[in-house]
């Protein structure tokens, strides 16, 4: 299988440190000799933060800017570690423009499958640096590129790892209700989402929409905790988190 995994910003760093434990504990999860893995990383202003001695996050863009530039080498360093004898990783640092223009769309799928044919896992980010669009959200703290990046592939899976267990019902005084399947996105389920994390741009309703449009163009999507050991296989094999069913069959 072609599996793309997320990895938010509330897993990586949190409270602005990368948490390399739990990165560990992923990427000890990946069946390497049996399936190809992409990673979509957040974390890279919050890592910065830490470098340049920060205890909050800036409000304005340059200093987002400096923070993302200063922590993407810090989270490649950290992924470069942990899959030290296991596989080489690149670094694609992404914006929104190479995925609506047609001749940067056309050179990142060439480069993607390369990579892949390669046994290269990539790891990639939004160009935070230097693309101030994804400064303001533009993909929600990487949920809407790890879709994106999804179906360039034709990835089998997009697993969208976060901080909770997946996507609650609110019961009015009762204790929420974890949603296990959802087959269509509408606008009731969206209005039950609010709040967004501390470090990160995304929220569960970003989430929501990655996974409708992942899940439109045929990859199967859940959301799932991070932090479960098993996270990975047991999220693929639809035993936790929310599942997101593609729409044709066969996939």
């Amino acid at each position: 299988m072609r599996i793309v995994i997320k990895v938010g910003t509330s897993l990586i760093a949190p409270g602005g440190q990368i948490d390399a434990n739990i990165l560990r504990a992923l990427v000890d999860q990946f069946d390497l000799s049996e399936h190809e893995y992409l990673i979509v990383t957040s974390g890279a202003i919050a890592a910065g933060m830490s470098g340049l001695g920060l205890q909050k996050r800036p409000n304005d863009v340059p200093g987002m800017q400096a923070c993302a530039a200063v922590g993407q080498s810090r989270l490649m360093h950290t992924y470069e570690r942990l899959f030290f004898g296991k596989k080489v990783v690149s670094q694609l640092l992404l914006s929104s423009d190479d995925f609506t223009s047609p001749v940067r769309y056309r050179n990142l799928q060439n480069a993607l499958a390369e990579l892949l044919s390669l046994g290269v896992v990539p790891i990639v980010n939004e160009n935070d640096s230097v693309s101030v669009r994804e400064l303001v959200g533009a993909f929600g703290d990487n949920d809407e590129l790890s879709a994106l990046l999804a179906a360039t592939v034709k990835a089998d899976w997009l697993l969208l790892l976060t901080d909770v267990d997946g996507f609650f019902v609110p019961k009015g005084r009762k204790k929420p209700r974890l949603q296990r399947v959802i087959r269509k996105l509408t606008p009731a389920l969206e209005a039950q989402c609010n709040g967004k994390s501390k470090l990160g741009r995304g929220g569960m309703i970003s989430k929501l929409r990655a996974a409708k449009l992942a899940s439109e163009a045929g990859v199967h999507v859940a959301i799932v905790n991070g932090r479960h050991p098993q996270a990975i296989a047991m999220g693929t094999a639809r035993k936790i988190g929310t599942y997101f069913p593609p729409p044709r069959a066969g996939r």
